[in-house]
């Protein structure tokens, strides 16, 4: 994991020379020279860093006060190495066969917790994914005028799973876990693949 090897151009795009994106940005290019070697799974976290006034979260994006505050200092730690990491595997021919994935398990809802927060909003949230056969700037499904809950083509995480299973050359009907005795299905009984945001 020694990012010295790097060059300084490279270290800059991933944000390395930035205190509010050097941690993601580490992680990011560790990502990649993971993915270069063959390691087929890698995760990556974000969180938010220290500005002035103190911590932002403890978790990121987790805004239930201050959301302007914390999506600010979140979007500058993120941005541009993720930004990075996909024009790198883009330059180094990876891009096509490796599957980007960036969301989380809810969104924040529309109103205002009296803190300039939000709320958990499991209703209505954005994942996005790139590479690995996805359509670039696609868009499926749209939430209701005040962002509370989906209302057109409803996802859900089976979906997503079928979606990345398909992609992964995997038919999410016929893989199974066994417990308790029983064989489960990952996607249920309602996981379906999300043809209109995949390449041909």
């Amino acid at each position: 994991f020694d990012l010295g090897q790097e060059s300084k151009e490279t270290q800059e795009a991933y944000g390395l020379n930035r205190k509010e994106s050097k941690d993601y940005g580490r992680q990011c290019l560790i990502a990649r020279r993971l993915i270069e070697r063959g390691v087929r799974f890698v995760q990556v976290f974000a969180s938010c860093p220290n500005t002035p006034g103190g911590a932002v979260s403890d978790v990121p994006w987790d805004a239930h006060n201050d959301i302007n505050r914390n999506h600010r200092a979140c979007a500058s730690t993120v941005d541009q190495p993720t930004g990075a990491l996909l024009q790198d595997l883009k330059q180094r021919g990876l891009f096509d066969e490796t599957i980007v994935i960036y969301g989380g398990e809810f969104g924040r809802t529309s109103d205002s917790q009296g803190a300039a927060g939000r709320d958990h909003n499991p209703n209505a949230f954005t994942t996005w994914f790139a590479g690995g056969g996805f359509k670039g700037g696609a868009q499926y499904g749209a939430s209701d005028e005040f962002g509370y809950k989906a209302v057109e083509n409803r996802v859900n995480v089976h979906d997503i799973h079928a979606t990345v299973l398909h992609q992964m050359g995997i038919d999410h009907e016929q893989l199974t876990y066994r417990f308790n005795g029983r064989d489960f299905r990952l996607t249920d009984v309602a996981g379906e693949v999300l043809t209109e945001i995949i390449n041909g």
